[in-house]
């Protein structure tokens, strides 16, 4: 459905206004352009929004309820606007890029505090989206790379694989596994687990990895973001398995190799194929990625 972003105004300038005839003299329209504009919102959705007397305008049922959307989606597309407009006055003063959320928070502040000492005229701009929105940002210029998980990507852009991550058990530090070097997919059969479903279709890469194990193992609960499945287990719920990158810096926790199988996911940078980095886009990205081939050296060694 095409949004009629012309007709929203109209309303809004109708309600506002108290009348046509005002409200016309505001957007600098006859009164009868506005009332068409009206009318077309209204058979766009299919529905009354306004009652029109020849003494004054209300609102119906559905207007009242449509109103306070119609204000809202107005302020937001301005604040976009705004920003875009500060964006491009200050284009040439920022870096920016994209990642995951999670690897953001873990990884990359010590990469920004070092390229900040280094180049103090200049500001970072982190995108910590969804795998599939850092590709759009990519895409469409907003962000110079990505650092992502290994997909399949439009025709304009490249990857490049940047590391393996393994995915690790995650569990309390006085848990009985936590003074193993490792556990197997076996030994986890009796433990309540948890599942971290979305938004990076990390569950879907370990079933596929594990098989038929996946029927056997007793997944009691699920959540959708990483931060709440670690509280889960710091309050004793169960165990989980994250990316290795995911696991916080907290005493604790404990991130145990799993093997047989072993389950690792790719990790990438993600560059537009007609964009070639600046210096210092360039220092940018060379030092996330040595932050992350750092912390993944740390953990396996």
């Amino acid at each position: 459905m095409q949004i009629d972003f012309l007709g929203i105004q109209a309303f809004l300038a109708v309600i506002e206004c108290g009348s046509f005839q005002l409200a016309a003299a505001q957007l600098h329209l006859s009164q009868a352009a506005v009332s068409h504009r009206l009318r077309k919102l209204e058979e766009s959705l299919s529905v009354r929004l306004v009652a029109r007397t020849t003494r004054e305008v209300m609102l119906t049922d559905a207007g009242r309820a449509f109103l306070p959307r119609a204000r809202g989606a107005v302020k937001e597309l301005a604040l976009s606007c705004e920003a875009v407009r500060h964006h491009g006055d200050s284009a040439d003063r920022w870096i920016a890029f994209a990642c995951l959320p999670t690897m953001a928070a873990a990884q990359l502040v010590p990469a920004i505090g070092r390229f900040a000492a280094l180049r103090p005229e200049l500001s970072v701009r982190v995108y910590d989206n969804s795998i599939h929105e850092i590709a759009e940002l990519v895409a469409s210029r907003a962000a110079a790379f990505g650092i992502t998980v290994a997909q399949s990507l439009r025709g304009e852009l490249l990857q490049e694989k940047i590391a393996d991550e393994p995915f690790v058990l995650v569990c309390r530090r006085d848990h009985a596994f936590a003074r193993q070097a490792q556990v197997r997919w076996q030994d986890l059969k009796a433990e309540p687990l948890i599942r971290i479903s979305l938004p990076f279709d990390n569950s879907i890469t370990v079933d596929d990895a594990i098989g038929p194990m996946r029927d056997q193992l007793r997944w009691r609960f699920e959540t959708q973001r990483h931060a709440l499945a670690f509280q889960m287990v710091r309050d004793g719920l169960g165990l989980t398995v994250a990316p290795r990158l995911h696991l916080p810096a907290d005493d604790s926790l404990v991130g145990l190799p799993i093997v047989e199988p072993t389950v690792h996911r790719s990790l990438s940078m993600v560059v537009r194929r007609d964009h070639l980095l600046s210096p210092a886009e360039l220092q940018v990205q060379q030092l996330v990625v040595a932050c992350i081939l750092e912390r993944l050296e740390v953990a396996t060694g």
